[in-house]
């Protein structure tokens, strides 16, 4: 019984303990460090894409996205084709149809919205937005019936609109054009995760950060020719704009995306989805700061109080799903019915999806 392992526990050798401690402090230094790594490289990515669209000379943001698709894709390949590395899965060609492609054309539009979004707008106010993250998929969630709608959850998403729109308000450059592309790259965004769970995880297809480049990116590449023909080839074309090729800067931007993929892949599994939710709200404050201070975009008081609301509700938000999660693993220890728990938090919630956003490399359906 435990009782019983506990009362042995004194009586082992010092070294044993000693050498247990060490293979924890160990375990807990290599997790710290993937953390790390995955904070410094998603931070990373949306510092160097807003260098690249708006410093740099190419503001060509469905163009950038491309570039990440069929880099990722290609090494994609290689980890599960070639060096087999990863391990694919089976799929029919119906299953990919019906499963992968819809998921990877929201993604799609997920991406040139949210990437164009930073051609107009701040990291600082964009990150700020982006709290609105949990709102739109929890409403989404209830719309499709994925979710059940609580009043309290309710009033805990209003609260942190509220904080969201004072945000909005004191953004001192505040731009409408921006603005609608980010909510239009967060609504889709919503959906695809709610997609997600409806798709993948109800056909039980698991996909992690590499399986999935391999499967989404190529479709995801495809869907973005579209925006990519209509839009930015005629810009490109007609010669007007100084448009800077530099293939170093384009290779080691789409270089680092792949890496924030591979770390994210190294992550699931290593840490809890309550350290992951640290890390990125970790993450979000230093971009909030490094941003305004890089790219002279200076942050009203306003502003940060607005965020500050909308920040400790989502906190509140996550503590309370975290709670529901301990309770459900209970329930199941215990014997009683499994529970089955929402992916999207299992595999790191909120803040994975966020920084999903951004760079192009979807975590749609790991668990830790």
């Amino acid at each position: 019984g435990h009782r019983g392992r506990c009362a042995a526990e004194p009586q082992r050798e010092g070294g044993l303990l000693g050498s247990k401690m060490a293979g924890i402090l160990e375990e807990a230094l290599v997790a710290y460090t993937y953390v790390g790594l995955w904070i410094c490289m998603s931070a990373g990515v949306i510092l160097y894409n807003k260098y690249i669209l708006t410093v740099f000379g190419f503001p060509f943001p469905v163009a950038l996205t491309m570039i990440h698709m069929a880099f990722c894709s290609a090494l994609a390949f290689v980890l599960v084709r070639v060096l087999g590395v990863v391990k694919g899965i089976n799929m029919s060609r119906e299953t990919y149809i019906a499963k992968i492609v819809p998921i990877a054309g929201l993604f799609a539009v997920v991406l040139w919205m949210g990437n164009t979004a930073y051609v107009y707008l701040s990291v600082a106010f964009i990150q700020m937005v982006k709290a609105l993250m949990p709102c739109v998929v929890y409403t989404v969630g209830c719309a499709f019936k994925v979710e059940k709608y609580k009043k309290e959850t309710m009033m805990n998403m209003m609260v942190i609109a509220l904080g969201v729109g004072i945000a909005s308000y004191g953004e001192l450059n505040f731009n409408l054009t921006g603005f609608m592309l980010l909510m239009g790259s967060i609504v889709c965004e919503a959906v695809r995760i709610v997609s997600i769970q409806l798709l993948l995880t109800s056909a039980d297809i698991k996909l992690n950060s590499v399986t999935t480049l391999y499967y989404v990116s190529p479709a995801c590449f495809v869907f973005l020719l579209a925006p990519f023909v209509f839009i930015e080839a005629p810009r490109f074309a007609s010669g007007a704009e100084d448009v800077n090729l530099d293939p170093v800067v384009l290779g080691s931007n789409a270089a680092l995306a792949f890496a924030l993929n591979i770390s994210v892949y190294l992550l699931i599994g290593k840490t809890s989805a309550l350290t992951m939710n640290v890390a990125g709200v970790i993450k979000d404050w230093m971009l909030i700061f490094i941003s305004s201070v890089m790219f002279d975009a200076p942050i009203s008081s306003l502003q940060l109080w607005g965020y500050l609301l909308a920040f400790a509700a989502v906190c509140y938000y996550n503590y309370q799903k975290y709670l529901e999660r301990v309770a459900a693993e209970a329930a199941k220890g215990a014997g009683g019915k499994a529970v089955k728990l929402d992916d999207r938090e299992a595999s790191g919630g909120i803040e994975m999806t966020k920084q999903i956003t951004v760079n192009g490399n979807a975590v749609p359906n790991s668990k830790p």
